[in-house]
């Protein structure tokens, strides 16, 4: 089962930060304070699992009915299980979808500012050049 709802979270977030995912994991793991971007890629994890997990949980589901399986006395339990485990997967997966897709969408990139050599150069403030021309006075 292709997990699409995690893969489009992941390149909207790289198109964003404009770097591979790998680096954007690297980079926030190597950071100390939390910011956007570990946010963001905690919550693209949490999608991420919950479709994983729900790619097992189905899977399990269907070797429990296979038609070629006779239910036993405890299968019913465990049938259950997988169905709740199923719904609460869904529930993960859409609700962490739904806020994650709602702060992509308010960020936007921005282009990298166009660095010319005029403004490399800072120019002193008239009152720190001042200050900087005139020595110092003996005390």
């Amino acid at each position: 089962m292709p997990h699409t709802t995690s893969r489009q979270i992941a390149d909207h977030i790289e198109s964003l930060y404009g770097r591979p995912h790998a680096e954007l994991v690297a980079h926030a793991d190597s950071t100390t304070h939390p910011n956007m971007l570990s946010a963001l890629l905690a919550a693209h994890a949490a999608v991420e699992f919950a479709e994983r997990d729900l790619a097992f949980q189905l899977q399990r589901l269907r070797q429990l009915i296979h038609p070629e399986r006779e239910v036993g006395r405890f299968d019913a339990s465990h049938i259950h299980d997988c169905a709740r485990r199923i719904g609460e997967a869904v529930a993960v997966r859409d609700t962490q979808t739904q806020h994650v897709t709602a702060v992509l969408q308010s960020l936007h990139r921005v282009p990298a500012p166009e660095i010319t050599p005029a403004a490399t150069v800072t120019p002193l403030a008239p009152a720190i050049a001042a200050a900087a021309a005139t020595p110092a006075r003996a005390r």
